[in-house]
């Protein structure tokens, strides 16, 4: 069947070879002899298949994107047609839709009793003689590099998708999948001379009646048609209706200091400064990467929403991989965390994408956005799960990190707006200024802040990089937080990029290139922004960037440096160019006390401003008992000594509530309690967080090995590295504090420490490497905070406070 109202066409039928497809562009014909089919239980279908019936319609419907190439509200009308076949005793079918730029079919089996395995996919593609391919190969995670190819010399083996080739001059093919759940596993490429095979990641996937796989896209156009298309998008499940309002989702700029402090993840003082910056730069998100501490997540909440900025927090996909698990999202999404960045999933299978819809049904629930990292490729998600703001599925700029011997290339960057950008978010974290052993212009790298499309854009370097280079900070500031248009202006995947993203009525222009230095022309009529049009443009200088402002004449000429790139604002005249201003400061809302007891009956007692709202943790509730008292009890479970985090929340920076915390406590019971047990209120340490139970170790949280002081081992305490400072909360209830303090023997040096029992020391020694520890036993009758402190005297000394125990008294009866 075809649809003569489309510039692509498409059609199936039976041939003494087998099921075939043909695709047709205008007069030409793309591609023929496809073929379709997949094996059954071992049984190979499309071979010898009798066609019983085809059904044909139109598919119309419409549907919003809150971030991509082109967010908004998107029309399409598809032509489908279902053809059924006969084959072994087998009733099995492939469903075909042609689009304007784009053919795709998938497989169904529409009258299966029970389950089967599908243990194979035989659909196949021949390129044409004298094309040329655009690969990369195949791994789970995609982040192989990707090359251009002739396809004559295409070597054997597995590529990842998207694959891209070039037909002819004015025709390219892209080769893809759209529409896949945790009923199927993902699919690959493999290349056996100029024939792609179709691969899945599992020997034998389980199916039941209905649709069986994803859909094999296969996106025909111009370069600029497909840079455009939302073929992917459109093919992909229609979004839950508790997700067509979600309005939450938010795309945006975010800043990032893992890729430039790699340890920082851990460090409060440094994740406030990236907010204060970030506001000041106008930018939405902060992204804090492996390393973070619940104690202080709360705080950097509370900080950064004080300038309408949100927090998103990393995590590990197998930390997230059970019921128990999930109930870490509720708990994050109580202290008013933004969004997760899960890393490390790595895998194509079917088990691993019913995790995926795990996730993916959880944050919705929840409305956490969502970055996958170690991830696949996107394949329609962005529609169904408006939450999902990135992906990674990329080789980018934390291969500086870890390979310096393996640094991003020009070429391998250019490729990836025709490719991998094509289908959906790409969190390629870019705008690397500090990158060592980097051969791309700064021009190059500030133009990859728009040729590269993420719902948000996490910048790699310290915010510091860019506030140090003005143009490229000016740029940051004014780059849109969302996209409604994206086009291609010039360029092909072996020479150069330039994209254009509309915001309003600006438009964003970023220029990549490969190769020597020389001067692109870059048409702008069909931007559509006046002949008299502002055009400012932060480019390649023998240093450094320059900046040129100009005025549109149709076209403009713009030098690149080798390996260079450039970044270009275009406003119609009479408008404002510079339109960038700092987040504003809100103030919080009021809570009191900020740390509040449970008493007899169960409840605690908060005060807030009339106009605010709480989220108290998973399990607990909130009742307002008075115009601004709230009464808090928590679950059943809570034990002694422990806290939950309530966030008071209040109307703010748009769908940004300002916020603040109250941690609500459960009074000490008679006993003996360990500190390293009982939750800090606050720590400082001047290397990761303070770890309990090990010595300081590195950066990272539980990195140390065991407490060993002058030769003897602990099994209790807690671990800091001067400076240091933990709180805790003894509300009065505790009568004395026994334990030891020393220097850890995975350390040199001398430190000076000390007990704070609310404002009064009321212990202090200098303890040295190599002795034994010094023990105490203090008096804490009536403390209400308690503070352990460590202080440098030199550098280079581990803090162990071992056998920690704070007592507390039976109450005496009467």
């Amino acid at each position: 069947m075809s649809d003569e109202t489309t510039n692509v066409r498409a059609s199936i039928r039976t041939t003494p070879a087998g099921v075939r497809l043909t695709v047709t562009r205008g007069a030409a014909t793309v591609l023929e002899k496809v073929e379709l089919g997949f094996s059954l239980g071992g049984v190979r279908m499309g071979v010898d298949a009798e066609q019983v019936h085809v059904a044909a319609r139109e598919v119309r419907d419409r549907f919003t994107l809150r971030s991509g190439k082109s967010a908004g509200d998107h029309e399409y009308a598809h032509h489908e047609s279902v053809h059924t076949f006969r084959e072994g005793g087998v009733e099995w079918q492939a469903v075909l839709r042609t689009g304007p730029h784009g053919v795709a079919v998938r497989y169904a089996l529409p009258a299966l009793d029970g389950t089967a395995l599908i243990t194979g996919d035989h659909t196949a593609l021949t390129l044409a003689a004298g094309s040329r391919s655009w690969v990369l190969d195949y791994q789970t995670w995609y982040e192989t590099p990707r090359f251009g190819v002739d396809t004559a010399d295409l070597p054997g083996g597995a590529y990842g998708l998207p694959f891209l080739t070039r037909l002819d001059p004015d025709t390219h093919l892209l080769v893809t999948e759209s529409g896949i759940d945790g009923r199927f596993s993902g699919a690959h490429v493999r290349a056996d001379g100029p024939t792609l095979n179709f691969t899945l990641a599992d020997d034998a996937v389980e199916v039941a009646r209905g649709v069986v796989t994803p859909w094999r896209v296969l996106l025909v156009g111009t370069l600029a048609e497909l840079v455009s298309s939302l073929f992917v998008e459109e093919l992909a499940p229609a979004v839950s209706p508790e997700l067509a309002e979600a309005d939450w989702v938010r795309p945006g700029r975010a800043a990032w200091s893992w890729w430039s402090d790699f340890y920082s993840g851990a460090q409060l003082d440094k994740q406030r400064h990236f907010v204060d910056v970030a506001a000041d730069l106008g930018w939405e998100h902060l992204l804090i990467d492996c390393g973070w501490e619940e104690t202080w997540v709360p705080e950097i909440v509370a900080h950064a929403s004080r300038r309408g900025v949100q927090v998103h927090l990393w995590t590990i996909w197998r930390d997230l991989n059970s019921p128990e698990d999930l109930r870490r999202l509720a708990l994050w999404r109580s202290w008013g965390v933004a969004g997760i960045k899960v890393d490390f999933m790595e895998s194509e299978s079917k088990d691993r994408y019913r995790w995926y819809d795990t996730i993916l049904a959880e944050s919705a629930r929840l409305g956490l956005m969502v970055n996958f990292h170690g991830s696949v490729i996107p394949r329609g998600w962005m529609r169904t799960f408006p939450q999902v703001i990135g992906y990674e599925a990329i080789r980018g700029a934390e291969y500086y990190v870890f390979f310096e011997n393996q640094a991003l290339t020009a070429a391998h960057n250019v490729i990836q707006p025709f490719t991998r950008n094509i289908v959906g978010a790409m969190d390629a974290t870019p705008v690397a200024f500090g990158a060592a052993g980097r051969t791309t212009s700064d021009g190059h790298e500030l133009g990859l802040s728009v040729a590269f499309e993420c719902g948000i854009t996490h910048f790699a370097d310290h915010v510091d990089a860019y506030t140090a280079r003005p143009l490229a900070a000016r740029f940051l500031a004014e780059l849109a937080p969302v996209w409604d248009e994206t086009v291609l202006l010039t360029g092909d995947p072996d020479t150069c990029a330039v994209i254009a993203r509309r915001a309003g009525d600006r438009w964003f222009l970023g220029g990549i290139a490969t190769g020597d230095a020389r001067t692109i022309r870059v048409p702008l009529t069909r931007l559509g922004a006046g002949a008299d049009a502002q055009v400012w443009i932060v480019g390649d200088a023998t240093e450094g960037l320059a900046e040129t402002t100009t005025t549109a004449t149709g076209s403009v000429e713009i030098a690149v440096a080798r390996d260079g790139g450039f970044a270009a604002v275009v406003a119609p005249a009479g408008t404002e160019l510079f339109r960038a201003g700092p987040r504003p400061y809100q103030s919080p809302p009021e809570v009191n006390p900020p740390i509040a007891e449970i008493g007899a009956d169960g409840t605690a007692t908060i005060t807030t401003d009339p106009d605010a709202r709480l989220r108290p943790p998973p399990g607990w509730t909130a009742e307002r008992v008075t115009e601004t008292g709230w009464a808090i009890r928590p679950t059943a479970g809570l034990r002694p000594g422990r806290l939950g985090v309530v966030t008071v929340e209040r109307d703010g920076d748009g769908v940004v509530p300002v916020v603040a915390h109250a941690r609500v406590v459960r009074p000490l019971a008679p006993g003996a309690h360990p500190l390293s047990v009982l939750p800090m209120i606050a720590f400082v340490n001047a290397d990761g967080p303070v770890e309990r139970d090990m010595s300081n170790g590195g950066g990272n949280p539980r990195d140390g090995g065991p407490l060993r002081v002058a030769g003897q081992e602990f099994a209790h305490g807690l671990g800091t590295a001067p400076a240091s400072e933990a709180h805790f909360h003894l509300g009065g209830h505790a009568a004395r504090l026994t334990g030891a303090v020393g220097v850890d023997d995975e350390s040199t040096g001398r430190a000076r420490v000390a007990v704070i029992a609310d404002d009064r020391e009321i212990f202090a020694a200098e303890v040295e490497s190599g002795e034994p520890v010094t023990p105490f036993d203090l008096d804490v009758s009536g403390v209400r905070a308690l503070r352990l402190r460590g202080e440098a005297v030199g550098s280079g000394a581990h803090v162990d406070w071992v056998d920690t125990i704070v007592h507390v008294h039976q109450p005496p009866t009467k």
